[in-house]
């Protein structure tokens, strides 16, 4: 490993990939001891959208594991920004400057918690200068543990991870969401869904986007996209597909960047046939 790689993960002997792997461990198993034992739940954007009091926790454990290593850090997790997407988007624009970014999601997959529906993850992404280099997504149900670090490649539990092989849509499972919001985002999104469904394999929409894409990493979706996403939701597994042999874009086709909403990301071979397709269908947000 040349110096200039290993400088860009490491600040003295402290590794940025070790604090995030450990911080999402500890997140995910005080999440998962709070399944079933939720006092509150209470509503952000709209009625769809749910906050718990295990979301906030999970943000303050996240925040102090990291801040206690990394003090000059900065920090954009979603339980910090006012619910809405023009509140998402500033409060990036705001954080963008920053040398070190680390973007939280504490649980994505909220009302999947709620409902004890198990599938929903932590995400930890840490941008140097707008990049993601380190990316962390952590299913503490499955205790599967997603790790990629920019140029370095992607893991679970220590395996390689490898995007599907799946060269057309008609041979693919796809994944898409449901969003929070409902008038614009979701009808967009749901002209998407009927427009691929009778041309793919099959869809999935199981509740965490973050998730998704660590299955797109690791070649058990051959494609997920979403219209009006946050930096939190994508940034950590947009890293795992790029370190996985993946393609990463808006839907206009634009290489990710942290300020991405509409997201399409695939393996790389169905990306323009799924980016016509959304075209096609007046879907792309």
């Amino acid at each position: 490993m040349a110096n200039g790689t290993q400088e860009s993960f490491v600040v003295g002997s402290k590794s940025f990939t070790a604090v995030a792997i450990n911080t999402a461990a500890k997140a995910g198993e005080w999440i998962k001891s709070k399944l079933g034992d939720i006092n509150h739940v209470n509503t952000k954007y709209s009625s769809h959208d749910l906050v718990t009091e295990v979301d906030k926790g999970s943000e303050k454990l996240i925040r102090n594991l990291i801040m206690t290593h990394f003090p000059s850090h900065s920090f954009l997790g979603e339980e910090g920004v006012e619910p809405g997407p023009e509140a998402s988007a500033r409060a990036l624009k705001e954080a963008s400057d920053a040398e070190y970014l680390w973007i939280v999601d504490p649980i994505d997959g909220t009302t999947n918690f709620v409902h004890g529906f198990p599938f929903f993850s932590v995400s930890i992404a840490l941008a140097h200068k707008g990049e993601v280099i380190v990316g962390v997504v952590y299913d503490p149900t499955r205790d599967e543990l997603f790790v990629a670090e920019r140029g370095k490649g992607a893991y679970m539990h220590g395996k390689k991870t490898v995007v599907s092989l799946d060269g057309r849509l008609s041979e693919s499972l796809l994944a898409t969401g449901f969003p929070a919001e409902r008038e614009y985002a979701l009808k967009t999104n749901m002209q998407g869904a009927l427009a691929l469904a009778p041309k793919v394999r099959n869809l999935r929409v199981a509740g965490s986007a973050a998730l998704h894409l660590a299955y797109v990493a690791s070649g058990r979706l051959s494609g997920f996209w979403e219209i009006g996403l946050n930096a939190w939701d994508i940034a950590a597994g947009a890293l795992l597909i790029q370190e996985s042999g993946g393609k990463v874009s808006d839907t206009s086709g634009t290489p990710y960047h942290l300020g991405v909403r509409n997201v399409v990301a695939t393996n790389g071979h169905i990306h323009d046939e799924l980016l016509r397709e959304l075209a096609d269908a007046e879907a792309a947000g």
